[in-house]
């Protein structure tokens, strides 16, 4: 067997030397198989946008929601408020709820 052809391609001997072959079982480990590996921390990147969307989605109603708590310290737009949202009426009053059928014919 001629061992001169292996030690001559400068390919195949850098291939076949040591630290690239830890290096390569290295990257391989880290890429599929360790705990940090690479799909884990796109997995936890893509749950960190989530969230992120879902904080600034509820900053978004807090600001709502003080907006209009702002507005319900003055009665007469509380009682508006009453009447649109729960439907509440004063002694002797008849509230007609008008419906507007949406479907084309």
């Amino acid at each position: 067997m001629n061992l001169s052809k292996f030690t001559s391609n400068p390919i195949l001997k850098i291939l076949t030397n040591k630290y690239v072959l830890i290096l390569a079982v290295f990257i391989v480990w880290m890429t599929f198989f360790d705990e940090n590996s690479f799909f884990t921390h796109n997995k936890y990147n893509k749950e960190i946008e989530d969230l992120q969307k879902t904080v600034n989605f509820y900053k978004s109603e807090i600001k709502e929601d003080k907006e209009t708590i702002k507005k319900l310290k003055d009665s007469l737009q509380l009682e508006r408020y009453a009447r649109e949202k729960y439907y509440m009426k004063k002694e002797n009053e008849d509230i007609y709820l008008i419906e507007f059928d949406t479907i084309k014919k």
